[in-house]
């Protein structure tokens, strides 16, 4: 009896506000002056699609810890940089010997800044890239860029907002 209360009271302290997400209002994501100078193998659609991805996941993680709140913050992020696992269509077809059976491994980094309601301000900065080609083959021309998106999610769920 005295063990278990020790253990809810630990998960109580643990569990409790200081791992809570940050509540959020709204998620705004935009494309860093870095990946936007990529016109050579990324056009609007790459953009979009990543802007969208980052956006979805970060939602989805939020909303399932409860953290989507219409009285939240802001938080913006910005994807300074994404490696593809594959060809883009821009790139292949400026490129006609490329095959879309070429892969490698990919990533992405990200920025931004949390407001909260209260007007506090909290850095963001997460990045990651996968090191590991064996795995590129069986992905998609994003997969580690939405795997680092995943990841980055995550994060912020558990209040953590820098990898730094």
């Amino acid at each position: 009896m005295r063990r278990s209360f020790v253990i809810i009271a630990l998960g109580a302290v643990l569990g409790g506000p200081a791992f809570a997400a940050p509540k959020v209002a709204t998620v705004r994501v935009s494309i860093g002056q870095e990946l936007a100078r990529k016109t050579q193998i990324m056009d609007a659609r790459e953009f979009d699609y990543l802007s969208r991805e980052l956006k979805r996941s970060v939602e989805t993680r939020l909303d399932r810890s409860n953290a989507l709140d219409p009285e939240g913050g802001e938080l913006d992020l910005v994807i300074e940089d994404a490696r593809p696992n594959r060809p883009t269509w821009r790139e292949m077809s400026a490129k006609p010997g490329l095959s879309y059976q070429s892969f490698g491994v990919g990533g992405a980094r990200v920025s931004g800044e949390y407001r909260s309601a209260s007007g506090g301000r909290t850095p963001v900065a997460y990045s990651w890239y996968e090191t590991d080609i064996r795995w590129a083959q069986y992905g998609s021309t994003w997969s580690d860029a939405d795997q680092a998106f995943d990841r980055l999610a995550a994060r912020l769920a558990k209040n953590q907002f820098s990898d730094r």
